[in-house]
């Protein structure tokens, strides 16, 4: 699932995951909360109360090298696995101060452990190359790299959702 902030992807990726894995699905979070960051936390546990009782939660540090690849290693006995999301995974390895080349070396260590799964595998990003050209270089940055993995992703996606105003609409 992919799209812009608030565009519903997360509820829309979690609904999916429940057609795919039914009850036993597990769900990988991506964020990290700041010390101080209220706003995050809340949007955190909007997530977590949406979520049903019996999936499974694995929460990935971004200052963890291969966090992402054991995750899924966690999901191999579920139905489906829900990765949420690879924005905040992306920009979190970024902040940790690995490079472009690292970051997308391990995401093709990500994609390689999805496609040998037998539970599929739902990721959650945002599309942020339709925005504003970020003011900073870093910013210029996180936007090209997120669009790097965004494709990678999709190329080897069998199937893509961009949500607009709460509305799944498969665009592969």
């Amino acid at each position: 699932m992919i799209g812009g902030s608030r565009s519903g992807k997360s509820a829309a990726a979690e609904a999916r995951a429940r057609e795919l894995g039914g009850a036993r699905v597990l769900y990988v979070a991506t964020a990290t909360v700041p010390d101080g960051d209220a706003e995050l936390q809340r949007r955190v546990e909007e997530h977590r109360r949406r979520r049903p009782a019996g999936w499974s939660t694995a929460e990935v540090s971004y200052a963890v090298e291969g966090g992402l690849i054991a995750a899924l290693e966690e999901g191999r006995g579920s139905g489906a696995v829900l990765v949420d999301s690879l924005t905040l995974w992306v920009s979190g390895v970024m902040l940790a101060g690995r490079s472009e080349e690292e970051v997308l070396e391990e995401f093709e260590g990500v994609l390689s452990r999805a496609a040998g799964m037998q539970a599929p595998v739902v990721l959650v990003t945002d599309e942020v190359g339709q925005g504003v050209v970020p003011p900073s270089a870093e910013g210029r940055r996180f936007r090209d790299l997120l669009g790097l993995v965004n494709q990678r992703a999709a190329a080897v996606s069998e199937e893509v959702h961009f949500c607009v105003a709460g509305i799944p609409v498969r665009i592969q």
